[in-house]
């Protein structure tokens, strides 16, 4: 009997001991710690910093960066399109259907011109023509 309960503690304390040290390499702890909590400002820092990077990087030889617009929200009846500028080039980062419509026909870009339709089960489709104007997205619906 002695030997199943020494068996059992040396199991028990084996077994606690793989966790604890899996746990420290996992960075965790045991009291789940995952390290440090950002702040809202430190947040702001980071997602700026991802956004200048998708958006592209100063250029080398003039030292500015592109003209770049964040993408604009256009809603329609139809669905949603994201659009952005850069330059006098409108390119359609996404659209996305209204419920009981579907995208019919998509012309992305770049462009100086992208188009987008949705087209409905029933009814009018509805059809954006987006271009740029002073480096921002503006909306013309198509006939």
């Amino acid at each position: 009997m002695k030997r199943l309960v020494l068996a059992w503690a040396a199991t028990a304390v084996a077994a606690t001991s793989a966790a604890v040290a899996v746990l420290t390499l996992l960075g965790t702890g045991l009291t789940g710690d995952s390290g440090h909590v950002l702040s809202p400002a430190e947040v702001r820092a980071a997602l700026n910093t991802a956004t200048q990077r998708a958006t592209g990087t100063p250029s080398a030889a003039t030292g500015t960066p592109p003209q770049t617009t964040q993408g604009k929200l256009i809603r329609t009846a139809g669905g949603t399109v994201i659009a952005s500028c850069e330059g006098d080039l409108v390119t359609l980062r996404s659209w996305s259907p209204a419920q009981n419509y579907s995208v019919d026909q998509v012309e992305p870009g770049p462009a100086r011109t992208a188009k987008v339709e949705f087209e409905p089960e029933e009814g009018t489709e509805v059809e954006l023509e987006i271009e740029c104007s002073a480096g921002r997205p503006v909306t013309r619906f198509g006939s």
